[in-house]
């Protein structure tokens, strides 16, 4: 699965890459070095939504559904697996809602015995680490007790490439990671199915 993700590049990077503006808000965080995002920590980080495609806004990682009586389910759904995201109630009230999560690098931990008591951690990047954007469902929800709205999404899953075969051999799965060329396709509704087998070059080296 995918639950530390990596954003290094500045504010600027990311406006010229995704052609957008971006939320005042994340210009003095995304100013730091680096980002190390542990989505067990329910972080803000920068997305693009299909409501204000031209804006990258922060939202929560982990999902919390608008039926949702209190925020605790959101340590179950920082990912959602392609294969039953349209099945499941957590994620269908999402479908519509499309977004673009930004980064430019993931960790995954490749198990060195069957019970996965000596790992080795990866940092796995495109070629370049050049900025990208895994395919993602956002929502909101309000708190009933203070009227707070909390803006929250997941990251979508899917069957690990052979690379990822071999890092993440614990479960085998990887982020859906978008290309310049679907990422507006994803925006608009296309097909969740369409994009199981991301068409890309990754590379990982040991950190």
């Amino acid at each position: 699965m995918c639950y530390f993700s990596r954003l290094v590049k500045l504010p600027a990077a990311l406006i010229y890459r995704f052609n957008a503006g971006i939320a005042k808000e994340l210009e003095t965080e995304l100013s730091l070095p680096v980002n190390e995002f542990n989505g067990f920590t329910f972080p803000l980080t920068p997305v693009i939504t299909n409501r204000e495609p031209g804006l990258i806004t922060p939202l929560h990682w982990g999902l919390v559904p608008p039926w949702a009586t209190d925020n605790s389910i959101r340590q179950y759904t920082l990912n959602a697996r392609i294969e039953s995201v349209e099945k499941k109630l957590t994620f269908r009230d999402s479908l519509k809602n499309r977004c673009l999560v930004i980064a430019d690098g993931f960790y995954e931990w490749q198990w060195l015995d069957a019970k996965g008591k000596h790992k080795k951690k990866y940092l796995v990047t495109l070629p370049g680490e050049e900025l990208y954007a895994y395919a993602g469902l956002w929502n909101e929800w309000v708190n009933k007790s203070t009227g707070e709205v909390l803006k929250s999404y997941t990251i979508i899953t899917t069957e690990a490439n052979p690379l990822m075969s071999k890092i993440h051999n614990s479960t085998l799965r990887m982020p859906v990671i978008l290309t310049p060329q679907n990422e507006h396709e994803w925006l608009k509704g296309a097909p969740v199915k369409e994009f199981a087998h991301p068409e890309l070059d990754l590379m990982a080296r040991a950190v």
